[in-house]
């Protein structure tokens, strides 16, 4: 598991994808403006994901299921990908609690 910092091309604006060991996405964040505040993000997700309160589950009109990771004051950190079922989701969950604590952050602005 690691947290991928980077840069948007077409914003201008710094995310991070926080990626499980076989290189799924599987949260994804807001933009920022600067390095700093997605690093922030990131900490609030280690801080953030131990609480299953924390967790908001949501069911799409296509019938496919994702999540937020909201923060204490109910803004979202990061969401997840869309998953076919509601075990694949809640399995989501269960890894981003397990792993997200102890990811490394990668950063891949240094390199744009």
């Amino acid at each position: 598991m690691k947290f991928e910092l980077f840069k948007s091309e077409k914003n201008n604006k710094i995310y991070f994808n926080l990626k499980a060991s076989n290189g799924q996405i599987i949260l994804q964040s807001q933009g920022y403006a600067d390095k700093g505040g997605a690093k922030n993000g990131i900490e609030s997700v280690k801080k953030n994901c131990g609480d299953d309160a924390n967790f908001e589950r949501k069911e799409a009109a296509n019938g496919k299921f994702h999540f937020n990771l909201l923060a204490a004051n109910k803004q979202i950190i990061g969401s997840s990908q869309m998953y076919a079922s509601k075990e694949n989701m809640e399995n989501g969950i269960e890894s981003v609690k397990k792993t997200a604590p102890k990811a490394e952050i990668v950063d891949m602005t240094a390199a744009a």
